[in-house]
C-alpha cells in the first residue's frame, strides 16, 4: 500500500510517500480502506519530536480516521460487516486499570493515541482493535471528508464544555484563537447547549466565518490586546463562565483575567508553548478553576457523535489534499491560515 511517513523527526520535508506493508488483520481487528484522514496539530507535534516519545520509525502519523471495512477479524461477531462505513475511536487504553474500569479510558495510565504512540492513518489501509472501530449510521449524509474531520476534535471539546465545565444554558463562554478544529466543535457545542460565545483571532476573515457559525461575540486579539476588557464591558465587569485556552503561553493570563469570579479555564493543549505563568492572585481570589483534559472516554466520543448524527452541529473542513501532499498540508497548518480541518485522501 502507499502511506506517508518519517524516518526520523523535523519539519515537514521529512514526510515521505512511499510504499508500506499493507497491515494483516488479527483475530480482534478490522482492516479498514482509509478513504480520509485529518491533521491535527498533534501531527505536527509529532512529527517535530516530543520529549520523552520514543517511536517505531518508520512512522506514520494520522489520528482521525474514515473509511470502509475491508477485512475482519475472526473472533468479530455480527456488529460489523465488510464494506460497512466507519470512523475510528483515535484513544488507546488498557481496559484494567482503575479509571478504565470506572469508564474514563482518558485517564488510563497506558494511554495513547492513533498517530501519535502507534503508527495512524496517513496510509490506504489501517487495522484497528474492534473496541476502536465506530459504525456510521446509513442514515447520515457525511461523506468521509466530513467523518475524518469529526472524531478527535468533538470529543475533546465535549469532554471540556460539557463534562469538565459543566456548560449550561445562559452561560457566557470565551474560545480563544477561533479556526482550529477543536475550537469550531466547542463553538457550535457552546450553541447547541444554549450559551452566548465570545470567540478571538488575529483574522477578522475568520472571526466573520465564526460569527456566520454562531458566535455572539468575535474580538481581533491584534486590534484589542487586552481583550478581556472588553468582555468586561460587554458583561457589565463580571467576566464569563468558562475559558476554553488551547494557545497556552500567549494568552494564558488574559484567559485568566477574562473569567468571572469562581469561573473555570479549560485547555487541552498549548500550541503557543506549555510553559505559561500563572498569577496566583487571580486564582485564589477569584476562586479560579483550572482543568485540564486529554481526550475523552468512549461513552463521551459517543455522546457527541449523536448530536452530530441528529444533524444539530457538523464538522468544519477547510480544504483537502492528496496524501502525496501532505507535506503541503502541514506547511499550512503550521502557519495557522485554515477556518476548520485540513484532511488528506489516500
Amino acid at each position: 500500500m502507499k502511506a506517508t511517513v518519517f524516518h526520523e523527526h523535523g519539519g515537514p520535508e521529512v514526510l515521505q510517500y512511499t510504499d508500506f506493508p499493507t497491515p494483516e488483520v488479527k483475530t480482534n481487528q478490522v482492516v479498514i480502506e482509509v478513504k480520509a484522514v485529518a491533521l491535527n496539530h498533534l501531527d505536527l507535534f509529532a512529527r517535530a519530536g516530543i520529549p520523552g516519545l520514543t517511536l517505531e520509525m518508520p512512522h506514520i502519523l494520522g489520528s482521525d480516521i474514515s473509511g470502509v471495512i475491508k477485512e475482519l477479524g475472526s473472533s468479530l461477531d455480527d456488529d460489523f460487516e465488510v464494506g460497512q462505513k466507519v470512523i475510528v475511536d483515535p484513544g488507546l487504553s488498557c481496559g484494567t486499570c482503575e479509571f478504565c474500569v470506572m469508564g474514563e479510558q482518558s485517564l488510563c495510565r497506558n494511554y495513547q493515541i492513533i498517530g501519535e504512540h502507534v503508527r495512524g492513518g496517513y496510509a490506504e489501509y489501517f487495522a484497528a482493535k474492534a473496541e476502536n472501530v465506530v459504525p456510521v449510521p446509513k442514515t447520515i449524509g457525511l461523506d468521509f471528508v466530513e467523518l475524518a474531520a469529526t472524531p478527535l476534535t468533538f470529543m475533546t471539546a465535549w469532554r471540556l464544555l460539557m463534562s469538565k465545565g459543566n456548560l449550561r444554558p445562559g452561560d457566557d463562554i470565551l474560545i480563544i484563537g477561533i479556526g482550529g478544529g477543536v475550537a469550531l466543535a466547542a463553538l457550535q457545542i457552546a450553541r447547541v447547549a444554549g450559551a452566548r460565545v465570545f470567540v478571538t483571532s488575529s483574522s477578522d476573515t475568520k472571526l466573520e466565518k465564526a460569527r456566520l457559525l454562531g458566535a455572539d461575540f468575535a474580538i481581533n486579539h491584534n486590534t484589542t490586546p487586552d481583550y478581556y476588557k472588553e468582555i468586561g464591558n460587554i458583561t457589565n465587569r463580571r467576566g464569563v463562565d468558562i475559558v476554553l485556552d488551547s494557545v497556552g503561553t500567549a494568552t494564558w493570563e488574559r484567559s485568566l483575567r477574562s473569567l468571572r469570579k469562581g469561573g473555570k479555564l479549560v485547555t487541552p493543549g498549548a500550541t503557543s508553548g506549555p510553559m505559561a505563568t500563572t498569577n496566583v492572585n487571580l486564582v485564589f481570589w477569584n476562586q479560579l478553576e483550572i482543568l485540564g483534559s486529554t481526550m475523552s472516554s468512549r461513552s463521551e466520543l459517543r455522546d457527541v457523535l449523536k448530536v452530530i448524527w441528529n444533524k444539530k452541529i457538523h464538522p468544519v473542513v477547510d480544504r483537502v489534499f492528496p496524501l502525496s501532499k501532505a507535506i503541503d498540508a502541514h506547511n499550512l497548518l503550521e502557519k495557522g491560515e485554515q477556518f476548520g480541518k485540513l484532511v488528506l485522501r489516500p
